[in-house]
C-alpha cells in the first residue's frame, strides 16, 4: 500500500484493461475505514498491522465481489452501503450497514448521496484532524486520462439529470483531495483548490445538462 497522507493510504492497484481502481484506507481514532474495495492479500496484511477495519463503505454496486467476506472474515468489520444498492452487493456478502436518503453522517465521515452513475451512488468526505478535507467520489466524478469525468449507467437506475444534481452537491465542498473508485489512465488521486474543482463540477454539469 502507499501512503498519501499521515492517516491515510491507497491500495494495490487492480486493473482490467484500461479500467483500474485503488481502494483507500482511513486510520481515524473512531474506527478505521476502508474505502471501495480491494482482493490484494499484501493489502490485507498492511491493514493488520494498522489496526484492522472498523467499516468498509462502498460508494456503489460496482465494488462488490467475492473479496467482501474475506475483508469481513479477516477484520470483523462492518459493510456499508445505500440501501438502493444494498440488493445488488448482497449476492456477494451480508450488507450491515445500509444508508437511507435521509443518512447524512458515519461518525465524523459525511455521507453525500448522489445518484446519476447508479441510483443509489454515494460520496463520502472528510476533514482529516491533519488538516486536510478527503472526498472519496467513487465513480460520481473520476479521472480519465487525466480530465474529470463522468458515466452514466442507465441499466443500474443512474441518469445524466440525476447525475448533474448530484454534482452540484459537490461543487462547494472544496475537497483538498479527490479520490475516484475507477479511473483511466494514470492519475488516480487529484489535489485541487477550490476554483478548479468548482470548474470541473461545472464543466461535466454543463455536458449533462445538454446530453440530457
Amino acid at each position: 500500500m502507499k501512503q498519501l497522507q499521515e492517516d491515510l493510504w491507497q491500495s494495490t492497484i487492480h486493473s482490467m484493461g484500461s479500467l483500474n481502481t485503488h481502494a483507500y484506507f482511513l486510520r481515524r481514532p473512531e474506527g478505521n475505514v476502508l474505502f471501495y474495495n480491494t482482493e490484494n492479500e499484501g493489502d490485507f496484511e498492511e491493514m493488520a498491522e494498522r489496526g484492522g477495519i472498523q467499516f468498509q463503505l462502498l460508494s456503489h454496486r460496482d465494488e462488490s465481489g467475492p473479496s467482501l467476506n474475506r475483508i469481513k472474515d479477516l477484520f470483523g468489520s462492518r459493510l456499508c452501503c445505500s440501501a438502493l444498492e444494498a440488493p445488488i452487493v448482497g449476492n456477494d456478502a451480508q450488507v450491515d450497514v445500509t444508508f437511507q436518503v435521509e443518512d447524512h453522517h458515519l461518525g465524523d465521515i459525511d455521507i453525500i448521496h448522489t445518484p446519476g452513475h447508479t441510483e443509489g451512488s454515494l460520496c463520502f468526505f472528510y476533514k482529516s484532524p491533519y488538516g486536510k478535507s478527503y472526498l472519496f467520489t467513487g465513480d460520481t466524478i473520476f479521472q480519465l486520462r487525466a480530465k474529470w469525468a463522468t458515466l452514466v449507467f442507465a441499466r443500474s437506475g443512474g441518469s445524466k439529470a440525476s447525475l448533474a444534481e448530484s454534482l452540484i452537491r459537490l461543487r462547494d465542498l472544496n475537497p483538498d483531495i479527490v479520490m475516484s473508485s475507477a479511473f483511466v489512465g494514470n492519475v488516480s488521486v487529484v489535489e485541487v483548490s477550490g476554483d478548479e474543482w468548482a470548474q470541473a463540477i461545472d464543466d461535466n454539469v454543463s455536458r449533462l445538462r445538454k446530453e440530457s
